[in-house]
């Protein structure tokens, strides 16, 4: 906000205000205007990208994706290897330790895996029910067995969800506690959560890279409204600001105090739909739904041309990916044909949008009046975008956008998450077919490349052929940062490596 309008501003906003601009201007603190707050700081008990991310920071996993995001590389674990029948991986635990001081030992890592594996808050069971067991012989050597043998285990690992953690931190502390305030051994440390305020991040002097911090301090603030993020990055209020809306990249690439970010990235944004309301539980109704929505209009107008139509829930450019995948043609007439045949010509549906999301309420407008071309009526509903998750958890919702960013190099996370019957009711969709679960399960545990690929291609036909949802578009991560700011970059699953991030 500049400073000229500034002045007009009540005492109480302009103190606000001057609070967060010195924030910013303070040497070794960072400060990110983010959309949404975090939910929780138990890995577990989370699969959104606004807790993922922190998470990265705060926790480490064993295994690691590199900052390129197309390899994997040593964690907590420096080294392991693997049995010639593929079922026992032996890890060496490194030498370091969590940020109260504490040992970061392999029964840790032990207990980590064993309660994303199966504590009943665990959102994550499904994708390591694989492992039978986990144990830890002395203090630096975990050994995990699995069932059989998993393609997609070690990328498991890398998963944030999936960090080690403390146990003695845990269980003394309680997990309400510790999911307010976590003990992990990543780069940083939580000092500080005020919900829906701001997450104050401390650099963790016994993180084993901490020498190659350079950051004292990061500010994670909530701030749902684009146009103020925006405004705020401008006025040198704060130093970095997620989520830049398409619509504004070209002009703040032209403020010589910015830099825009536009990294390469696993993000689609799809259309989720509620299978278990009425007349969208029949596969004749969604496909409808996907002939009435223009997809190449959504890119044109909504993305400015930065993004690229989707057409499979696997991303372009990510492993098996398939790139021939059906596209159904925007057809509002024949969309109107099949709702009539199928007996739901006067559809009527509740779109849950996100208030302040510039992006997703110009979708919203778009959707409802291309969907009116074929007679279903959308009822807007603009929420909170703290309170739009739990609605469409709660399945209080018929269609509502939503985006996926991949946490990990193999299809197998997203595919289990959105396909599998997950514990998260298939991210929300109710989608279930029977047939698609037992391939899901079989492509994880085969291990012929050439054979798991046949079975990725098959899912991501049988998905599209459901309409499990709709693909809508992909597109890169977009963030803006002061120019004195280097090192701030997401690799393609949308890490964040603050631990590189330098303040000039």
């Amino acid at each position: 906000m500049k400073h000229k309008q500034v002045k007009f501003l009540a005492a109480s906003v302009f103190l606000a205000l001057s609070v967060v601009s010195e924030m910013a201007q303070a040497a070794g603190v960072l400060t990110i205007g983010r959309r949404e707050d975090s939910t929780t700081f138990d890995p577990i008990k989370s699969a959104q990208n606004a807790d993922n991310w922190v998470f990265s920071n705060v926790f480490d996993p064993l295994v690691r994706v590199d900052k390129t995001g197309t390899k994997l590389e040593p964690g907590v674990a420096e080294s392991w290897t693997i049995s010639p029948d593929g079922k026992v991986y032996t890890f060496k635990i490194r030498d370091t330790k969590f940020s109260d001081g504490t040992p970061v030992s392999a029964s840790d890592a032990a207990f980590s895996l064993l309660r994303i594996r199966s504590d009943e808050g665990s959102l994550w069971r499904d994708s390591y029910s694989i492992i039978d067991k986990a144990e830890a012989p002395d203090a630096r050597t975990l050994v995990v067995t699995l069932k059989s043998p998993s393609a997609p285990f070690l990328s498991q690992l890398a998963l944030p969800n999936a960090s080690v953690i403390s146990e003695k931190a845990l269980k003394s502390e309680g997990e309400e506690t510790f999911a307010e305030k976590p003990v992990g051994s990543g780069a940083f440390s939580v000092k500080e959560w005020v919900r829906g305020e701001k997450i104050v991040l401390v650099k963790n002097p016994n993180y084993w890279q901490a020498k190659n911090v350079s950051l004292d301090e990061v500010d994670w603030l909530t701030i749902p409204d684009d146009n103020t993020r925006m405004l705020k990055v401008q006025a040198g209020e704060l130093d970095a600001a997620l989520t830049v809306p398409f619509s504004r990249i070209a002009s703040l690439q032209k403020d010589s105090n910015l830099k825009v970010e536009l990294d390469p990235s696993t993000r689609e944004d799809h259309l989720l739909i509620n299978h278990s309301h009425g007349a969208l539980g029949k596969v004749e109704v969604r496909q409808a739904l996907d002939f009435a929505i223009d997809k190449d209009a959504i890119v044109k107008t909504v993305t400015f041309g930065y993004g690229q139509v989707a057409n499979s829930y696997i991303p372009a450019g990510a492993l098996y990916h398939y790139n021939d995948n059906l596209r159904r043609p925007y057809d509002p007439e024949k969309a109107k044909q099949m709702l009539k045949a199928a007996g739901a010509s006067d559809l009527t549906l509740n779109y849950v949008v996100n208030a302040g999301d510039e992006v997703d309420e110009q979708i919203a407008i778009l959707l409802q009046q291309q969907l009116a071309k074929a007679g279903v009526k959308v009822n807007l509903q603009k929420v909170d975008p703290s309170q739009s998750w739990d609605m469409l958890v709660a399945g209080e919702y018929d269609i509502s956008v939503m985006y996926w960013t991949n946490d990990i190099l193999d299809p197998d996370q997203k595919t289990t998450f959105v396909l599998g019957h997950d514990t998260n009711m298939n991210y929300m969709t109710r989608y279930k077919n029977d047939k698609v679960k037992a391939l899901v399960a079989a492509a994880r545990v085969e291990m012929d490349a050439k054979k798991r690929e046949q079975m990725y291609i098959e899912l991501q036909k049988m998905a599209k052929a459901d309409v499990n949802w709709i693909d809508l578009y992909y597109s890169p991560y977009r963030n803006v940062t002061r120019k004195n700011i280097e090192g701030f970059y997401q690799n393609p699953l949308g890490r964040f490596f603050l631990e590189d991030t330098v303040k000039k």
